[in-house]
């Protein structure tokens, strides 16, 4: 857990720091053959993207045009008696068609490629394993959420968008109330945090910022990949503090508490709330474009796919299209939102554990798989957090205006001894 030796230029001297030469001593510890990688990564992930709605496109014309979904949507009726279960019955078919249509592609991308970059841990069985608990819990959550979407499509055809995505952004606030407590344990272990050198710091931190813990969490990340990461999640008495295994175990304590900052700040300044409601708005207007365009697609080749109306499930393949289209296009203003509330968590992190260095060191172990130096229409357009390159500057700028942290390096947050 020894932090690393700050480099020279961004040591301060003098009662001075100089922001862009900090920044540059940063970011010229990752070069080379390790640079190439991280960038060609990244920069294949916008390929991937494009590819990812191509073939989820292909599926869904696919089901509509072979009288799939169709015969789905018949065997939904015969199925269920009550017609609110309908939608439910035919999500089960659909989601399964879908999964297993898009297995080759999530393979080659979620295994194939992760392991030719160095980023997995898992092994194929592993990873089918992790494959088909992700498909159960889609499962679970999603056929349900479809039962409802056509429920509102039968009873408010004209403004069934709005409600739409009032309902997607009621089951966001779901899932992030449950996931600490339900779905997490299905991919990975918890326990408590033994080490008292990391737990009490962080609990420390996470009282001096208003978050009333009395347990660190620690799961076993490694089993997936060794990408080290951080959350403080839950809502209404399921709030947990989380560390992974990989943070432990490759970070040093500044660095740790630079995430943690992060993370509070994100629990703080309510962003699980905030994202929800502005993701909202944003699939409210995806959805209200789609309703536009699903009955002029209809009314073309409606016939030959055998779909009655907006309100029929077996034109789901056509919603799905049209709004993964839609989204994809939406990919700039979707990646800023998030980036922006990404920003204000850095920034309030500073703040709040004052470790600058640590969270220069945290962003370039992130760019393992994360380009750190995009061009400004790169990092506007495809990251949904800032690069490596922002996050150093700002956390040198930060530095520069607190001259009071420069000889603390490598020094982690002083515990109160009478702390409970």
């Amino acid at each position: 857990m020894q932090a690393a030796p700050v480099p020279e230029a961004a040591a301060g001297s003098d009662g001075r720091l100089d922001v862009q030469a900090a920044t540059r001593a940063y970011l010229a510890e990752v070069s080379g053959p390790t640079r190439a990688r991280s960038d060609a990564y990244f920069e294949g992930g916008y390929w991937l993207l494009l590819w990812d709605f191509l073939w989820g496109a292909g599926v869904s014309l696919l089901l509509l045009a072979a009288g799939w979904s169709a015969a789905m949507r018949d065997r939904a009726e015969r199925w269920t008696r009550p017609a609110f279960l309908r939608g439910g019955a035919y999500a089960l078919q659909y989601l399964i068609a879908t999964a297993v249509l898009s297995l080759p592609f999530a393979l080659y991308a979620g295994f194939v490629r992760e392991h030719a970059y160095g980023l997995s841990n898992l092994t194929l069985g592993g990873w089918l394993g992790e494959w088909g608990k992700g498909l159960a819990v889609t499962l679970a959550v999603f056929a349900p959420a479809v039962a409802v979407l056509y429920r509102i499509l039968a009873r408010a055809p004209r403004t069934w968008w709005l409600w739409g995505a009032a309902a997607a952004a009621a089951l966001g606030m779901g899932v992030e109330l449950v996931a600490p407590v339900l779905l997490v344990p299905i991919f990975n272990d918890q326990k408590p945090l033994r080490d008292e050198r990391v737990a009490g710091p962080v609990l420390s931190l996470a009282r001096a910022n208003g978050i009333t813990a009395g347990q660190v969490w620690e799961i076993d990340a490694s089993r997936q990949s060794n990408r080290i990461s951080a959350n403080v999640s839950g809502l209404l008495g399921t709030e947990r503090i989380t560390l992974t295994d990989n943070l432990l175990r490759r970070a040093s304590l500044p660095e740790i508490e630079a995430v943690m900052g992060h993370e509070i700040g994100h629990y703080v300044m309510n962003h699980a709330v905030t994202l929800v409601t502005e993701y909202g708005l944003e699939i409210a207007a995806g959805l209200a474009v789609v309703s536009a365009l699903f009955e002029r697609v209809r009314r073309r080749f409606g016939a030959r796919w055998r779909v009655r109306g907006i309100d029929d499930p077996a034109g789901l393949p056509l919603l799905a299209l049209l709004f993964s289209a839609v989204m994809l296009l939406a990919t700039p203003v979707t990646n800023t939102i998030q980036r922006t509330e990404e920003q204000a968590a850095d920034w309030y992190g500073l703040n709040a554990a004052q470790q600058p260095d640590g969270l220069a060191r945290a962003a370039l172990q992130v760019s393992e798989y994360r380009k750190l130096e995009p061009k400004w229409l790169e990092e506007l357009v495809f990251y949904d957090h800032p690069s490596g390159r922002t996050r150093i500057e700002t956390a040198m700028r930060w530095k520069a205006e607190h001259p009071e942290t420069w000889g603390q390096v490598g020094q982690g947050r002083p515990v109160p001894p009478n702390a409970p």
